[in-house]
C-alpha cells in the first residue's frame, strides 16, 4: 500500500477517533459541584467538605470550564480549561494540504473525508469553521504552517490555550512531521515560544494535563529531530526557544553547540553542547547533530519533582545517531548566588522525570557546571542541571564544623591511644570492663564516622564514582548508627548498676548483647535501606552522598533509630538525676543540698553529649532549616558531643591509673 495512502488513513483515524471521544458525556464525581452550585465557585462562598471539586463554566467567549478544589473552607483554583483558541480547526488549516492526495480517486473535496466540520479544542466551535480556510492558503501552509502563526500569537498564553498549543503542536509532531524545512521548524518554533515566555511561566500551574511540560518538550524533540540542513548547518533562534544542527562524520573535529538566550528581562543565560572527537569516530557514516535550547521549560519542569530540588540552567535537547553515546554538557546557572550543590540530570521521557542516572558531574563552579551525559534516543535526550535550595551559609559554620571535626578526630584519638595504655589497670572489676568497653566503642564508631564524613564530602565534590558514592553513604550510615546503638548500650549499662544492684551477668554475656546491639542492629538497618532503595535509584540524595530523603524516605533508617535513642537515653538521665539526688531530699541541710546539686549538674554534664542527647538539637534545624542560629548551635554541640565527655572519662582513667601506680 502506498505510503501516502497510510498517511491519509491515519490522519482520518486520528480525526475521527478524537471527535467522538470529546462528543462522549463526562460523568462528575459525587463531590463534584455543578448546575446552579456553579457560582459558589465564582463569588467563593465557603465551602464544606476539604477535598470537593467545584466545576465552573467558562464565559460565554470562551470553551472549556475552570475547576475549583475546597481547601480549609475556601475555593481554591485548581485548574482552568478555559480557552479561546479553535486548535481542531487550527490543525486542519495545516493538514488540509497533506489531506488532498487522498481524494484522488474517490470523486470528493478533500473536506468529504474529515469527520468533523471542525471545532475548537477537540470539537468545540462552530461546524464548518474550518472548511472557510482551505483552498489558496493551504500551499503556503503546507510550506511553513505560516497561516496560523497570527491566530496563536493573539490569542492570550491562558492555562487552557496553553494546553490547547500542547496539543496542537504534539499533533503536529506525530502528523505533519515529514520533511521539516527551515520554515516550518520556525513556525513551529514561534508557536512553542508564545507558551515558554518567561512572563507567562506561572500559568502552567493551573494547566489541567500536570504532564503538559514533558509532553511539548517529548513533541519539539520529535519534530526538530527531522529537520532537514541545508548546507550542512542550520540555527533558528526564538527569545525562549533555540535549534541548531550541524552535518556530522567521523572525520569532523569536535562539534560544539552555543547558546545564548533571553531567560527574564533582567538578561540572559548560556549553554553549551559539545561532541567529542572520539565519540565521532563512531559514526558509519555521515549524519546530523540536532541540539533545542530552552531556558524557561526547566521550571515548567520542576512540578515533576518530588522534593524541593529545582532546575537551575537552561534545558538541552541533543538529538544525535543512536551510534553516539556521550556529550559533554556545559550549563550557566540562574542563580549564582550561592554555591550550593549542583546534580547533573537526565529527562526520562518514558518515567516523566528527571533522572541522576544518565550523567555525571564533570567540574562545578560559583558560575556554571560541566556535565558528561549518556544520550540514549528513547530514554535520555534532554538534560540539565538540579540545584538543592540554598541552605544557611557562613564563614563561621564552615569554620565551626572543619576546626570541631579537626578536634574530634584528634581528641578521639588521643583517648584511644589513652584507652589502651591504661585499660588493664582500669578494667579490674565487670561493672568498669563494662564501662570502659562501651567507651572504645563509642569513640572507635565516631572516629571512623567522622573520618567517613570527609571522605564522603571529597567523593561528592570530584564527582568521582556513583557507587564509591552508595558504598561512602553505606558506611557513613552503618557507623552513625553504630554509635548511636553503643550509646544506647551505655545507657542500658547505667540503668543496670543503679537498679539492678543484686543482678549479676557475666562477662561473656554482656559481650555478645552488647555486639547485637552496638553492631547487629546497625548492620540490619543499614542493609535492609540499601537493598530496598537502591534497586529503585533512591538511596541517595541529589547532590549529596547521604540518604534520599524526597523520594524514598530513606533518612528515616536513620532518623528514627537515633531520635529513639534520644528518648531513651533522657529516661536514663532523669533516673540518674532522681537517684542521684535522693540523699538530700528532707534533710534539709544546706551544704548537702549544695553537694546534691553540684553531684547532678556533674552527671547531666556528662552524660548530655556522651548519651548523644546534643543530637536532639538536629529537630531545630529540621523544623527551620533555614535559620543560621539554629545550624551554629547543632555545629557546636555535636562538633564538640564525645570529644568533651570521652576527654572526662579518659583523663580520670589517666588519674585513676596514676594513683593506683602510686
Amino acid at each position: 500500500m502506498d505510503v501516502r495512502v497510510i498517511h491519509c488513513l491515519l490522519l482520518w483515524a486520528a480525526h475521527f477517533f478524537l471527535a467522538m471521544s470529546h462528543s462522549t458525556p463526562r460523568v462528575l464525581s459525587n463531590k463534584s459541584k455543578t448546575g446552579d452550585e456553579q457560582d459558589a465557585c465564582i463569588n467563593l462562598i465557603p465551602c464544606q467538605d476539604n477535598g470537593a471539586i467545584c466545576i465552573q463554566p467558562c464565559s460565554p467567549s470562551f470553551h472549556g470550564e475552570t475547576s475549583f478544589v475546597c481547601e480549609d473552607r475556601k475555593w481554591q483554583l485548581l485548574s482552568d480549561a478555559c480557552a479561546s483558541l479553535d486548535v481542531q480547526s487550527l490543525f486542519q488549516r495545516i493538514s488540509q494540504s497533506e489531506l488532498l492526495p487522498c481524494s484522488g480517486g474517490h470523486g470528493g473535496g478533500a473536506g468529504a473525508h474529515l469527520p468533523f466540520g471542525g471545532g475548537g479544542k477537540l470539537g468545540h466551535g462552530k461546524p464548518g469553521d474550518g472548511a472557510k480556510h482551505f483552498g489558496a492558503g493551504n500551499q503556503s501552509c503546507q510550506a511553513d504552517f505560516s497561516c496560523i502563526i497570527p491566530d496563536i500569537l493573539s490569542s492570550p498564553a491562558i492555562p487552557g490555550n496553553i494546553a490547547d498549543i500542547v496539543e496542537l503542536l504534539k499533533k503536529i509532531s506525530l502528523l505533519l512531521s515529514e520533511n521539516v524545512t527551515r520554515g516550518k521548524m520556525q513556525s513551529y518554533s514561534r508557536i512553542a515560544n508564545h507558551i515558554l515566555n518567561s512572563s507567562i511561566i506561572s500559568n502552567w500551574a493551573f494547566v489541567k494535563d500536570r504532564n503538559a511540560g514533558s509532553i511539548l518538550l517529548d513533541s519539539v524533540n520529535l519534530f526538530a529531530g527531522k529537520l532537514l540542513l541545508r548546507n550542512e548547518s542550520e540555527s533558528i533562534q526564538e527569545p525562549f526557544i533555540a535549534t541548531k544542527g550541524y552535518s556530522i562524520h567521523r572525520n569532523t573535529s569536535g562539534r560544539s553547540f552555543d547558546f545564548s538566550m533571553e531567560f527574564n528581562s533582567t538578561g540572559n543565560i548560556t549553554g553549551n553542547v559539545v561532541i567529542p572527537e572520539e565519540e565521532l569516530l563512531r559514526l558509519p557514516r555521515a549524519s546530523k547533530a540536532i541540539s533545542v535550547a530552552f531556558p524557561t521549560l526547566g521550571a515548567i519542569l520542576e512540578t515533576n519533582q518530588l522534593g524541593p530540588a529545582f532546575v537551575n540552567g537552561m534545558v538541552l535537547s541533543v538529538l544525535l545517531p543512536e551510534e553516539l553515546q556521550n556529550v559533554l554538557l556545559t550549563f550557566e546557572k540562574l542563580n549564582k548566588l550561592e554555591q550550593v550543590g549542583a546534580q547533573c540530570v537526565g529527562w526520562h521521557s518514558a518515567e516523566r522525570r528527571w533522572d541522576p542516572r544518565a550523567c555525571r558531574l564533570r567540574a562545578h563552579s560559583v558560575t556554571a557546571v560541566v556535565c558528561i551525559c549518556a544520550h540514549q534516543r528513547r530514554t535520555y535526550r534532554s538534560f540539565s542541571i538540579l540545584m538543592a535550595p540554598a541552605a544557611p551559609r557562613s564563614l563561621v559554620l564552615d569554620y565551626i564544623t572543619r576546626v570541631g571535626l579537626g578536634l574530634s578526630i584528634l581528641s578521639l584519638v588521643l583517648c584511644l591511644a589513652i584507652e589502651a595504655v591504661v585499660w588493664h589497670h582500669v578494667t579490674k572489676t565487670e561493672i568498669t570492663y563494662m564501662r570502659h568497653f562501651c567507651l572504645v566503642n563509642i569513640a572507635a564508631s565516631l572516629l571512623v564516622a567522622d573520618v567517613l564524613f570527609i571522605l564522603a564530602a571529597i567523593v561528592h565534590n570530584t564527582a568521582l564514582n556513583y557507587q564509591l558514592c552508595v558504598a561512602a553513604t553505606f558506611f557513613l550510615h552503618f557507623f552513625y548508627l553504630a554509635l548511636f546503638f553503643w550509646m544506647f548500650t551505655l545507657g542500658l549499662l547505667i540503668l543496670y548498676g543503679l537498679l539492678l544492684i543484686f543482678f549479676k551477668i557475666t562477662r561473656s554475656v554482656f559481650l555478645a548483647a552488647a555486639f547485637s546491639i552496638g553492631y547487629g542492629c546497625p548492620l540490619v538497618v543499614s542493609v535492609l535501606t540499601v537493598a530496598i532503595t537502591e534497586p529503585k535509584n533512591g538511596y541517595l540524595r541529589p547532590g549529596a552522598c547521604w540518604l534520599n530523603w524526597y523520594e524514598t524516605k530513606a533518612l528515616l533508617a536513620f532518623v528514627v533509630p537515633a531520635l529513639s535513642i534520644i528518648v531513651m537515653n533522657l529516661i536514663v538521665v532523669v533516673v540518674v538525676v532522681v537517684k542521684t539526688g535522693r540523699s538530700s531530699v528532707g534533710e534539709g541541710c544546706k551544704s548537702q543540698d549544695l553537694s546534691s546539686m553540684i553531684r547532678v549538674s556533674k552527671n547531666v554534664a556528662l552524660l548530655t553529649p556522651l548519651l548523644g542527647l546534643t543530637w536532639g538539637f538536629g529537630l531545630a534545624t529540621i523544623i527551620d532549616s533555614r535559620s543560621l542560629a539554629f545550624h551554629v548551635v547543632f555545629a557546636l554541640l555535636n562538633a564538640f558531643q564525645t570529644r568533651e565527655a570521652l576527654r572526662m572519662n579518659c583523663l580520670s582513667s589517666r588519674r585513676r591509673w596514676g594513683l593506683e601506680k602510686s
